[in-house]
């Protein structure tokens, strides 16, 4: 029986085997082979790794079909990735508004809350909805990104 290893021990596990596999990716069972831990603690490493050690290290990591999970992919996969997932969060937050908000909001249209969260809801559909249909940039994707400016009204 294996002994219970703390998630960031399998997170940061997991981080080296992906950049010792890159730019290849490494599936579930790939990873249980190259770090010697269990599926159970390949999963719960794979979560530490998403919600703490990407970010800390700016090491985006995504998962395809095709090849697993990838460590620090290039930006055209990243794109590819997040349009994906937007889609996908649309798809369920269309499903959620029209299968309960939508009909509790038909059934009690003067209740406040409930306006309030179909609102707030269709706002993030309406931002959803707009990120999937974004087209990727044409130009270098590592040029810095420039914000626009507001000129404030001083009256």
């Amino acid at each position: 029986m294996r002994r219970a290893l703390p998630s960031a021990v399998c997170a940061e596990q997991i981080r080296v085997a992906l950049l010792e596999a890159r730019p290849a990716g490494l599936t579930s069972k790939q990873l249980v082979a190259a770090t010697g831990l269990s599926l159970a603690q390949v999963r719960r490493g794979i979560s530490f790794l998403r919600e703490f050690l990407a970010s800390q290290h700016l090491q985006p990591l995504i998962w395809t079909q095709a090849e697993g999970y990838r460590l620090d992919p290039p930006a055209e996969d990243l794109i590819a990735y997040e349009t994906a997932q937007f889609d996908t969060h649309l798809t369920r937050m269309l499903r959620f508004l029209s299968a309960t908000i939508d009909p509790h909001f038909g059934k009690t249209p003067r209740d406040e809350w409930i306006g309030l969260v179909h609102d707030q809801l269709n706002g993030v559909r309406a931002g959803l909805k707009s990120l999937t249909m974004l087209e990727p940039p044409q130009s270098r994707p590592d040029k810095p990104r420039v914000r626009a400016t507001r000129a404030r009204n001083r009256s």
